[in-house]
């Protein structure tokens, strides 16, 4: 047989706040709270904006666990948004959230802010979650102690939150449970103020009712000046008949507003019923009570975001410019290159290239355009200081005609010198053998060509070593 949840829920908006920006929900299958923030921006719309897309979970656990509160969660950021591009006098609105989907023997918790989950098991009580605030990552960096975190005068500035805007990036794990164990979910208010043994010392006895009261009462005692949410459940083997619960501001606001219509027929809302809030009870010469500064400090652990608005058409514009101008320099890359020819080598041949003889990521930036049916072997056996150059790659030239006529002049004169030095028989730049110096001279020379009749591209190779064109 599964496991079962025995929940309470209670939120307070305290003794200095005006109003609550808090909301929180308990179910069978779904534990939440969410802390509003954004001052005059309504926080208390942004936390109950997600309580009333995070209750869907409650509907059932689904075989992926964290994907189902994962997808909860973004659905919360993602209604904010929507709520923001209609009415920007809520830009700026969002909220923490720490959510836990149970499946019977599983929770499933997804985690932003500040808000935190405990487990607590065998008399010993272990935070599930991490704060997402510029103190715990002093803490993390060893710069502060958790005691010193709690008095830093940057706190309450929190790196994470569901604000429609940005990426959502929450916490993600599984926790198994046994029967026995009671988990508490609570606003900064309260674990703000009561440290882990304090929270034990409450949760260590008594019903989940009873534990959630005194977790509030205990807090704003403690000199809590913020809304105190609560959520306590037991892990049990027997079912509880217990309707869901929704608190704070999920409950105060029109439920039209939020997306909770009809959903319950019953709820703790305000404050716990036995705990009269006020405006300002405590002196005014204690520092912490009210601050004297008019801005309001909910407003200032959040730095004013942008305007949704138009997002997308903003991305979409620099989209576009960017893709213009890659395309821009692709064409100019591209024209600049069907510009420039020269003389090389391709498969032994000398052959006219188009391009640079370079690759870019993997493409080749030449390509052969036309040949001259001359080996580069041919080259190498009449000058080899030509068969050099060519395999490096003759001058650039800006068309295929000035490219060729490079190479025809070069080839032309080597052809020249070669038989002017009588080398062109044998290619090897030595005397043939079976002749004497005296028998060399007496020979008559081999004729020449004028400049107007010189070998060119076009013209058959030497190949065979005669030295001798057609």
């Amino acid at each position: 047989m599964g496991l079962h949840l025995d929940f309470s829920a209670v939120s307070d908006v305290g003794r200095v706040r005006k109003d609550n920006q808090d909301s929180g929900y308990a179910g069978p299958h779904l534990l939440a709270v969410c802390d509003g923030v954004g001052g005059a921006a309504r926080g208390d719309v942004a936390s109950s904006t997600a309580i009333g897309q995070l209750r869907k979970l409650d509907d059932g656990p689904a075989d992926d666990l964290l994907g189902q509160v994962a997808g909860g969660l973004l659905r919360a950021h993602n209604r904010i948004g929507e709520l923001v591009d209609d009415d920007p006098s809520l830009n700026g609105t969002s909220t923490t959230a720490t959510v836990a989907v149970f499946d019977g023997a599983r929770l499933g918790i997804a985690h932003v802010g500040d808000s935190r989950a405990y487990l607590v098991r065998s008399g010993e009580i272990t935070q599930l979650t991490k704060d997402h605030t510029f103190v715990q990552s002093l803490i993390d960096e060893g710069r502060i102690t958790e005691a010193e975190a709690r008095t830093h005068p940057h706190r309450n500035l929190i790196l994470k939150a569901l604000d429609g805007v940005h990426e959502t990036d929450p916490d993600l794990f599984v926790v198994d449970l046994a029967e026995g164990d009671r988990l508490l979910l609570c606003s900064d208010g309260a674990c703000g103020v009561l440290d882990d043994d304090r929270l034990l010392d409450i949760l260590g006895s008594g019903t989940p009712d009873f534990a959630a009261i005194e977790l509030v009462r205990a807090s704003l005692e403690a000199g809590s000046t913020d809304n105190v949410t609560c959520v306590v459940a037991d892990v049990t083997r027997q079912p509880v008949e217990t309707e869901p619960l929704l608190v704070g501001a999920a409950a105060d606001l029109p439920r039209r507003a939020t997306g909770l219509t009809g959903l319950f027929r019953g709820h703790r809302s305000g404050d716990t019923g036995e705990m009269e809030p006020v405006q300002a009870t405590i002196p005014p010469d204690v520092g912490w009570a009210i601050p004297s500064d008019p801005i309001d400090p909910e407003a200032a652990r959040y730095a004013p975001l942008p305007p949704r608005r138009f997002v997308w058409v903003k991305r979409f514009f620099w989209l576009v410019v960017v893709a213009g101008l890659l395309a821009a320099a692709v064409g100019a890359g591209y024209g600049f290159l069907q510009g420039r020819y020269y003389v090389g080598v391709q498969d032994g041949e000398v052959v006219v290239y188009r391009g640079f003889d370079y690759s870019l990521a993997g493409f080749s930036l030449q390509d052969a355009v036309e040949g001259t049916d001359i080996s580069i072997e041919d080259v190498e056996a009449v000058n080899p200081r030509l068969a050099d150059a060519i395999q490096e790659g003759l001058p650039v030239h800006d068309d295929v005609d000035s490219a060729k006529e490079e190479f025809e002049r070069r080839w032309t004169t080597a052809l020249e010198d070669a038989e002017a030095a009588g080398t062109s028989g044998n290619g090897s730049g030595e005397e043939s053998p079976g002749q004497t110096p005296d028998e060399t001279e007496d020979m008559p020379s081999s004729p020449t060509s004028g400049p107007t009749s010189a070998p060119t591209a076009e013209l058959q190779s030497t190949r065979g070593g005669s030295g001798e064109v057609d």
